[in-house]
């Protein structure tokens, strides 16, 4: 039964091509709107640490002085992380910064490129769980001696050494040689949530070097250096021992009891560097505290208050829409009062009547929903190039795609009911008589 309403949903739909057409054209509009925002919103507020959103802790000071900021910093000061580092309550911890080089290799037909380099420890690819294809992460011991290591993803393997093993291979940053030990599978988080200080949406670097070469290396930072009070930075050893605020420092915690031994190892590190002069704001009662992966993706707004107003107002779009095709559909179906009298006249009854008049609606908006995806689809790939957006925020999740036509289908059937209930009522006399 159910292909024969398709079969006459089907004729009816080219009977008025105009009308149909008015129809799936409003409710693609709409959905294409609704399911931009929908998009937006899903790829800017998963959770991409998973079952490990608990476990990892991003940690924040209070190193500033009174009257300075009003919130607390997610980057810390150079000599804080190194302390920080000796500590032994977290299971694993990872300071990190962001820094550029140009690389190169022994194949002089590969020309030299910027690429962004992720400072880490060794703990990192652990904590955050990046899978290894080749090789693995330099020795433990490279995180207080330093050597020239160097971890690579996937993406620059396949460009740099044709996608073979490259562990042992030399790759240039700088002009300075490094030796490959590993190289990662593909790997990029969204949002890139153990960076959320230089972008949210960007993608993972494709570089990573031990966080122990940075006083010999003096890297260049690529982000942000916040600083409350003035001091000349001549040298980089000046930065090193100032007040700004530049690196991130992670740590890793397996039950709420850590956590708090952490807190309080935090805390009696605040108050040994009180003795020391630091930490001078003595208008609070607290200094240091950690936050989780899904405490840090709103402390960050990774999805901002303006993107839950956009849905709602491309919800409140998709209801104009389908009001307009409600009033269509109506016009539609009380044109065929005369075949449905007749129809009713030789047996058919009112659910079969209505039955196969929500499944022309449904058909209707099956159409729609797939046209609404497109409209998305290319509407996301203008913006991206009009206005230089982040790929992962144009690319559909994967969930819209069975959104979308869920959505469409079951806006229009509801629209449809009342057209459709309208329409099931008609006396199969009054057309008899007329006949």
């Amino acid at each position: 039964m159910f292909m024969h309403y398709l079969d006459l949903a089907w004729r009816s739909l080219r009977k008025t091509p105009l009308m149909s057409l008015l129809m799936v054209f409003a409710i693609s509009i709409g959905i294409g709107i609704t399911i931009m925002t929908l998009n937006v919103h899903q790829v800017m507020s998963t959770n991409p640490s998973g079952e490990r959103s608990d476990k990892l802790l991003g940690v924040q000071l209070w190193t500033q002085g009174q009257d300075t900021w009003r919130n607390y910093s997610a980057i810390l000061t150079y000599q804080d992380v190194i302390n920080l580092r000796r500590g032994t309550v977290p299971v694993r911890q990872a300071a990190m910064f962001r820094t550029g080089k140009a690389i190169t290799t022994d194949n002089p037909d590969i020309e030299a490129e910027m690429q962004s380099v992720r400072i880490t420890d060794s703990d990192f690819f652990a904590m955050f769980s990046v899978p290894f294809l080749y090789g693995n992460v330099w020795d433990k011991a490279v995180d207080e001696v330093p050597e020239h290591v160097v971890v690579i993803g996937k993406e620059l393997n396949d460009k740099l050494f044709d996608g073979r093993n490259s562990v042992g291979e030399t790759l240039y940053l700088n002009t300075k040689p490094y030796r490959i030990v590993g190289v990662t599978d593909h790997w990029s988080p969204k949002p890139r949530y153990y960076d959320l200080t230089t972008g949210s949406m960007q993608d993972a670097e494709l570089l990573f070097v031990p966080f122990s070469l940075t006083p010999i290396e003096e890297f260049e930072v690529w982000g942000n250096t916040n600083g409350w009070k003035f001091e000349p930075l001549r040298t980089y050893q000046d930065r090193m021992a100032s007040e700004k605020a530049w690196l991130q420092f992670w740590a890793e915690v397996d039950t709420p009891e850590q956590r708090k031994a952490f807190q309080d190892y935090l805390n009696a590190y605040v108050d040994s560097q009180q003795q020391l002069g630091r930490f001078t704001d003595k208008s609070r009662d607290s200094w240091a505290r950690t936050m989780n992966v899904a405490e840090l993706l709103e402390f960050h707004e990774v999805v901002p208050e303006d993107n839950k107003i956009l849905i709602g107002l491309s919800l409140l779009f998709l209801l104009v829409c389908l009001v307009n095709i409600l009033g269509l559909m109506l016009t539609k179906f009380l044109k065929r009062a005369p075949e449905v009298g007749v129809r009713r006249a030789i047996g058919a009854s009112k659910r079969q009547i209505f039955a196969q008049h929500l499944v022309e609606v449904g058909c209707i908006g099956a159409i729609g929903g797939a046209l609404g995806l497109l409209w998305a689809w290319s509407a996301l790939q203008y913006l991206a190039k009009k206005f230089f957006l982040e790929e992962a925020m144009t690319n559909l999740d994967p969930s819209i795609w069975v959104i979308a036509p869920s959505i469409a289908i079951v806006s229009a059937m509801l629209a449809g009911m009342y057209p459709a209930w309208v329409i099931c009522k008609t006396k199969p006399s009054v057309y008899l008589k007329s006949q």
